[in-house]
């Protein structure tokens, strides 16, 4: 192999003590920010004319005048590793907050060849310092997604019921329609108006008794015993989640095909503010030394239990009970099934 074109691993950004070198934004870093928030965040990335519109009004409200404050690692090409932005706004004061100002964590963006590195944790917890030490702000926002919200607890961020949300745009008319009837709105503009879902995929495994088996929870009361998987990272499709998340909670790498044994849909609700589709794919039937082997992610669980299916409806909430019943019936019957009702709220 020629070695200029040898692959190498990339370059992690440290200081000298080990630390993950955080810097402070400045206006210059504005198309930075918007670019990264483009990519990793958005459902759906905006055109060059947002970028620079996003950018032109960034740049000014990052300057020790402006509302907004954000922190970045840099890559060793000079690009964004992971970059956080909050933005500051008044609100009227209180006791516990004198001086009357709020900050929402507005972005939080990781390159996905710097993920899994601490970098979000040091940006956020970067921002958040600088905010309360320097700004003085005492209350802050923020909307996670149910991966971040781990992170963001041990933070000190709390529950908050459902965000809700309008978008209200100036009436406008296509050319030979009537004036009452608005004009196609731009893909961006039209994104911002539909309804919101996070996805998640899992893998079922039962041992070679057909029994199910399941992981226990140490962050989810009210889901005590789960499936291996999890949520799906930005570019990735389902049954990659499934096999990434599987390997992460137990070590374990899913061979395919995929075979899908259910499709999940839940209503937003007052713990999380968008809908819910998951996917349940067909993990197979594990030896005894398999499930021995087993390595758990102590973040996240901290048992595995194999049990004939009637076990578990004593130790799982109702509606938990019925998914796993459905998906193990359409083990058996080969037919996959649909699961309507996991919605939030409805524990």
């Amino acid at each position: 192999m020629n070695p200029d074109t040898a692959p190498t691993a990339t370059a992690e950004p440290q200081t000298a003590t080990g630390r993950v070198p955080v810097r402070a934004a400045t206006s210059a870093d504005a198309e930075g920010i918007v670019r990264m928030r483009s990519a990793h965040v958005l459902s759906q990335p905006l055109g060059e004319e947002w970028i620079g519109r996003c950018a032109d009004e960034l740049a000014p409200r990052l300057s020790p005048a402006g509302d907004a404050r954000a922190f970045i690692v840099d890559a060793p090409d000079g690009t964004m590793a992971a970059c956080a932005l909050g933005l500051v706004h008044p609100m009227l004061p209180a006791p516990a907050h004198p001086r009357g100002l709020v900050a929402r964590v507005h972005v939080v963006a990781t390159h996905p060849d710097f993920r899994r590195r601490g970098y979000a944790r040091a940006v956020v917890t970067a921002l958040l310092d600088h905010l309360a030490d320097v700004e003085g702000v005492t209350l802050f926002e923020v909307h996670a997604g149910v991966e971040a919200q781990p992170l963001y607890r041990e933070l000190g961020f709390t529950g908050s019921p459902a965000l809700m949300r309008m978008t209200r745009l100036e009436p406008t008319t296509t050319v030979g329609t009537p004036d009452s009837r608005p004009a196609w709105l731009p893909p961006e503009q039209y994104a911002e108006t539909v309804p919101k879902a996070t996805a998640f995929a899992c893998v079922y495994f039962t041992d070679e008794d057909d029994r199910p088996l399941q992981l226990h929870s140490v962050y989810s009361p009210a889901h005590p015993w789960q499936l291996a998987g999890g949520t799906m990272d930005h570019g990735e499709r389902p049954f990659e989640t499934a096999v990434r998340e599987c390997r992460e909670e137990t070590g374990l790498t899913v061979a395919g095909p995929p075979r899908l044994l259910a499709a999940v849909y839940g209503l937003p609700g007052a713990q999380w503010p968008y809908s819910t589709i998951g996917m349940v794919f067909d993990g197979g039937r594990l030896t005894a030394a398999q499930i021995r082997g087993i390595i758990l992610d102590p973040q996240e669980h901290d048992e595995v239990r194999v049990l004939p299916l009637a076990e578990w409806k004593a130790l799982m909430p109702a509606r938990d009970f019925a998914r796993l019943s459905a998906v193990t019936e359409a083990r058996r019957t080969g037919e996959a099934a649909y699961f309507g009702t996991w919605d939030w709220g409805n524990e």
